[in-house]
This record gives structure tokens, C-alpha cells and sequence, in this order.
């Protein structure tokens, strides 16, 4: 009980103003799980899900007693549905790995979506919007316009990493362009620093898998593997 305690009220101070070190520790879980996403290792998902767990804890800081007392429920929200659409990610990257997909034994192949594809993206994102707006604005969450758009567009690119849209790289740095002055705006400063660090990483990460895309639609249909392809 007293581990608990001490989790959910441990501070470091910055510049004169109290930064949770729980927020600190949930980030770097997060920047964790994109750098393993990167590599395409299917241990992004659970790394992921931990610092999901505790960034729950932060945005909700009206509920947690946080020095951050603003709260940013599209930012809670979608720690739950991260976690839930996490489950999903983690149970198809495993099963491709197990698979052995052309033979590398990895757990995903990164590919653009297709038409269809995109258009369910675009509609999920519509309708995602035109539900989450109003109701996080009726909910009072601060910030509602944004918040929403993170929200939606942080489903949308968890999603696609779990499908291996190349473009879900893309999703997330619109998302880190609105959560960054959102974040500074509520006084989450190390998720404001993270968001930011996530655009540069994301840019990273996006060059990354259109080159092994690039590299998988060269490999002749008989049997030439990654390692043969990128050579």
C-alpha cells in the first residue's frame, strides 16, 4: 500500500513546478513502445499497455489529486482504448510471427493501405470526430477540440500499427502536432517533451518502414528473403 502511495504522489521538481513522476515513467514505457514498434517486436504491445496504465492515472488528474488538476479526458480515454486496441495488436503480431511471413519469422510486414482501406481510416476519423467532440465538450475536458482530435487520431494510428499501414507513422505526427501545445497549454510538460521527441522519432519511423515495404515489394514471388532484398 505504501509502494501504491508513494507511486501515485511522488513529484520531481522542475523549474519551481511539480512533475509527477508517474507521467515521467508512463512516457518513457510509451517512447519504449515505439522504438520496439519501430523494429517491428512484438514486446511494443506490452510495453505499451504499462505506460498506458499509468498515463491513465495522470490525465485524469482532477480524479488522482495531480498538481495538473485540469481534466483531459480524451487523453484518459484513450489510455483505455490504447489498451484494448493494444490486445489486438499484440494477438496479430504474434500470430504473423509465429507464421514466419516470408520466411524472416518477423511480426509484421509494413505496407501502404489500400484504397478501401484509406477510406475507412477517413470515415472512422469523421465519425470519430463528430462523436468525440461533443462529447468531450459536454463532459468538460479541457481543451475539447484537440483533445478529441488525439484521441481519434491516436486510435486511428494504433490501429493501423497493428494492420502495419505505413501511414500510421503519418496519423502520429498530426497527433503530436496538436497534443504538443495542448500538453504545454495544461502543464504536462513531460508529455508536451515526449509528444515532441514522438514527431521527430515518428518522421524516423516512417523512413523506416517505407524502406522494408519498398525492400518486401521487390522480393520476387518465389523466394528471395528481406536480408537478399535490401542487399
Amino acid at each position: 500500500m505504501e509502494a501504491l502511495r508513494w507511486l501515485l504522489g511522488a513529484e520531481l521538481v522542475v523549474a519551481g513546478s511539480a512533475v509527477l513522476w508517474r507521467e515521467i515513467v508512463g512516457n518513457v514505457f510509451g517512447l519504449g513502445s515505439a522504438l520496439l514498434g519501430m523494429r517491428r517486436l512484438v514486446w511494443a504491445w506490452p510495453v505499451g499497455m504499462i505506460g498506458n496504465a499509468l498515463l491513465l492515472t495522470v490525465f485524469l488528474g482532477g480524479v488522482f489529486a495531480t498538481p495538473q488538476d485540469r481534466d483531459l479526458y480524451g487523453q484518459a480515454g484513450r489510455q483505455v482504448f490504447f489498451f484494448a486496441v493494444s490486445v489486438y495488436g499484440w494477438w496479430n503480431w504474434s500470430r504473423s510471427r509465429r507464421s514466419g511471413v516470408n520466411g524472416e519469422g518477423v511480426a509484421v510486414v509494413p505496407r501502404w493501405a489500400g484504397r478501401r482501406e484509406r477510406l475507412v481510416l477517413l470515415a472512422l476519423a469523421v465519425a470519430g470526430m463528430a462523436v468525440a467532440y461533443p462529447v468531450l465538450s459536454a463532459l468538460g475536458s479541457w481543451g475539447p477540440l484537440p483533445d478529441a482530435w488525439i484521441f481519434v487520431g491516436s486510435l486511428l494510428a494504433t490501429y493501423g500499427m497493428a494492420r502495419g499501414y505505413v501511414e500510421f507513422w503519418l496519423i502520429w505526427i498530426a497527433v503530436d502536432a496538436v497534443g504538443v501545445p495542448l500538453l504545454l497549454k495544461g502543464g504536462f510538460y513531460p508529455s508536451a517533451a515526449m509528444y515532441l521527441l514522438y514527431g521527430f522519432f515518428c518522421a524516423a519511423g516512417f523512413i523506416s518502414w517505407l524502406r522494408t515495404s519498398r525492400a518486401y515489394r521487390r522480393l520476387p514471388a518465389g523466394g528471395s528473403t528481406y536480408a537478399e532484398a535490401i542487399a
